[in-house]
């Protein structure tokens, strides 16, 4: 895949010394405890800046280009790990600053009492006490606030990314998938910036889903079944027959149980598993192979329903956005009062999509999304693993997602309430307390009627999971394939365990009591919104 062309002419003006009229960028990544994945990226964001050279190199640094590195970790091992490998990024030329624990508490130690009570619906506890493990958007708004009180470039550009990610793209060909630096993200960043009045882009993730697990189960469970059916028939011992390439498919959230929530069409059927195997091998083989891969989903891995980059024309794939992909959204410096991730400390998931509501609301078509996806890894490279995850708990091969579950119902209660209100002005209208209350009563009733559907649909699966598995005329359940039966059944053992009849989850998510507090947290919230959004807004721009 030949990489998009740059002109010589414009990398040389941009590498010109003096030269101002090309973005500077900012890229902005939290981290908690990922030691592999930072390495990887910063590795990426390197190689990218080699490969395309944007802005050129001045005093051995590239010039244009620079990299803050949020401390969320709790393992002062981490922290340490993380501050080194700032400086060893600093050295290879990319200007990187780690925002570690003293700079962050230098920062709050300058707030006052007020600022702090202003500040901490962004923020969460504004005590200079270092906190690990505060969670993504309330690392990120801290970052903000530093760069609001730092910066000195006149045209600079935010771009705010996960560590999770690499600068490349995963792109289907006939030999199976390849990862390449095929965009040239800074040049076609700084075009879309100079010469549109877009304040905020999104751009998407390729590779694994950016969704939870809690999310996904019921799609998974389908192309599990769809695999055990098309492997049942055939010889352990014949070679594999999972390698057949069909046309990609890369329908919007195919990979979410319940896609239609967010206006795409839902799979009709199963998707294959594309074998990753390499050189000659058998039925048995791939099965094993699979079954080694299955403990990955529930730290959000999807084997079958992987999304690939599909290139395109980037002027054409502009469009006004509604959804903020977190770990991959830009956006120019007089924008940061709009940017923050808002209710923070709430901690719940799809806050990305909930701030994108807000901006769509505020900012209408200055709000933009373009095909310009990074590369997302959900597991460490060669492992089924995270490095940290919240709220998802494995130990002795037994996994718990009831955190993570519980704070994707609650985000999506308060992302699709969000929806509803902006329809009707919010923000800009008032709106009452009895409306937000109404607001997400309604929601929420939406929401457990759907995830309760997706619940009998799951339990159906399971049947027939089992059944396959408890089969004693299929080739795997004779000798010679009793580990990779037993993944199997410890899958699906934990999918029972998560997302069953008797997962406690689901009378968590169903509790009146439980309600009455969440109801209560994210209607205050939602009622102080226009407020905090204000000392928001006054906090970073009494600095720049």
């Amino acid at each position: 895949m030949p990489s998009p062309a740059i002109s010589p002419t414009a990398d040389a003006d941009i590498a010109a010394p003096g030269d101002h009229s090309h973005h500077d960028f900012v890229v902005v990544v939290p981290v908690a405890d990922c030691p592999q994945h930072l390495a990887a990226f910063v590795d990426s964001l390197l190689s990218l800046c080699r490969a395309y050279g944007y802005g050129g190199v001045e005093g051995g640094r590239w010039r244009k280009v620079q990299l803050l590195i949020a401390e969320d970790s709790a393992d002062p091992a981490q922290v340490a790990g993380n501050r080194a490998l700032a400086e060893r990024a600093t050295q290879a030329g990319l200007a990187t600053l780690h925002f570690g624990p003293d700079e962050q508490a230098a920062l709050l130690a300058t707030l006052t009492d007020d600022e702090c009570a202003q500040l901490a619906p962004m923020l969460g506890d504004c005590s200079p006490a270092y906190r690990g493990h505060k969670g993504q958007g309330a690392t990120r708004n801290l970052a903000y606030l530093h760069l609001a009180r730092s910066r000195d470039a006149t045209r600079l550009l935010i771009w705010s990314v996960d560590s999770d990610q690499e600068f490349s793209v995963k792109i289907a060909t006939a030999d199976g998938d390849v990862v390449a630096p095929a965009i040239s993200y800074f040049h076609r960043l700084d075009e879309i910036f100079a010469r549109t009045d877009a304040q905020v882009l999104t751009g998407k993730v390729v590779g694994d889903p950016p969704v939870s697990p809690a999310v996904m189960a019921g799609n998974f469970l389908a192309d599990v079944i769809a695999f055990l059916d098309a492997t049942a028939d055939g010889d352990p011992r014949s070679p594999c027959r999972h390698h057949e390439r069909a046309a990609p498919r890369e329908g919007e959230a195919a990979y979410h149980d319940m896609a239609d929530l967010f206006g795409f069409r839902g799979a009709a059927e199963a998707w294959r598993y594309p074998c990753p195997l390499a050189g000659w091998h058998t039925e048995g083989d791939c099965f094993a192979d699979f079954a080694a891969r299955l403990s990955g989903f529930f730290h959000g891995e999807h084997p079958t329903r992987v999304s690939r980059y599909v290139p395109d024309d980037l002027w054409r794939t502009m469009q006004p956005a509604r959804t903020v992909y977190a770990g991959n959204y830009v956006f120019r410096a007089e924008s940061l009062a709009r940017a923050g991730i808002a209710f923070a400390p709430l901690r719940l998931r799809m806050s990305g999509p909930t701030l994108g509501r807000l901006l769509k609301a505020q900012l209408g078509a200055r709000f933009v999304s373009a095909n310009l996806p990074m590369l997302h890894k959900r597991t460490v490279e060669g492992t089924s693993q995270a490095e940290f995850r919240p709220g998802v708990c494995e130990r002795d091969a037994v996994v718990d997602l009831a955190d993570e579950f519980e704070r994707q119902f609650f985000g999506d209660v308060m992302l699709f309430t969000m929806e509803r209100l902006t329809a009707q002005g919010y923000p800009a209208r008032r709106t009452t307390e009895a409306d937000f209350q109404s607001a997400l009563d309604a929601t929420r009733a939406d929401l457990l009627a759907r995830y309760g559907r997706r619940r009998v649909d799951i339990a159906c699966k399971l049947v027939l999971l089992h059944q396959r598995l408890d089969d004693p005329t299929v080739w795997w359940s004779r000798v010679g394939h009793a580990d990779a039966l037993e993944r199997f059944r410890r899958f699906a053992d934990n999918i029972e365990r998560n997302f069953g009849a008797d997962a406690p989850v689901h009378a968590r998510i169903a509790s009146a009591e439980v309600w009455q507090q969440r109801r209560a947290d994210l209607a205050q919230a939602l009622e102080r919104y226009p407020e905090d959004a204000r000392a928001w807004a006054d906090a970073v721009s009494r600095h720049a």
